[in-house]
């Protein structure tokens, strides 16, 4: 089992570290929420379906209706817990049909980083950044490390960076990834500043 620091809650962090399923989904989550928020989605979402893991062939089974109240309810697993319930359930209806359910089987036995990062980029809702990020997270913390990873996950592969998921460990390295999103947030800013002016 692999430790993992991203919802920064025990329990949530410990199924991220034991369920390649959980940490596809959490990533998934993570987007115009906080971090943390995202990655305790996939413990949520275990619980409220009477659990303490994940099925993917029990979550692409699941009523689409059911499910998406079951992450609509309060506290909601996401802000906008209507479309993320369908792309939950998306993503584990291509794990059955592509991996017969096993998340894990989309990293294993892969030669090289740039079949990880296509595999990944495959996904429902993974688009290039998240690909790249899993990617990184994958070989930063799991040690799923085929050959070419580094530079399949481009930017977030690099040692020693805090630019995204793939770098958190603890609340350090959180707050430095925090303060690099914010300079680049800024950076962006003042450039669209600038071409207005």
């Amino acid at each position: 089992m692999t430790t993992i620091h991203l919802a920064q809650q025990p329990d949530a962090d410990a199924l991220l570290g034991r369920s390649p399923l959980a940490a596809l989904i959490g990533m998934l989550l993570d987007q115009q929420i906080p971090m943390e928020w995202a990655f305790n989605g996939p413990h949520t979402i275990a619980r409220r379906m009477g659990g303490d893991d994940l099925d993917a062939h029990a979550i692409a089974a699941y009523d689409p209706e059911a499910f998406a109240a079951l992450v609509a309810e309060k506290p909601a697993v996401h802000r906008y817990p209507g479309s993320m319930a369908k792309r939950v359930q998306q993503l584990c209806r291509y794990l059955v049909d592509h991996y017969d359910g096993d998340a894990a089987a989309v990293w294993k036995g892969v030669a090289t980083g740039k079949d990880l990062f296509a595999r990944l980029n495959a996904l429902p809702g993974y688009g290039t950044q998240k690909a790249q990020i899993f990617t990184a997270l994958l070989g930063k913390q799991y040690g799923v490390t085929p050959e070419g990873w580094r530079e399949a996950a481009g930017a977030y592969g690099e040692e020693g960076s805090f630019r995204s998921v793939a770098d958190i460990t603890g609340p350090e390295s959180l707050a430095k990834v925090r303060a690099t999103k914010q300079e680049a947030k800024q950076a962006a800013k003042a450039a669209k500043a600038a071409k207005k002016s």
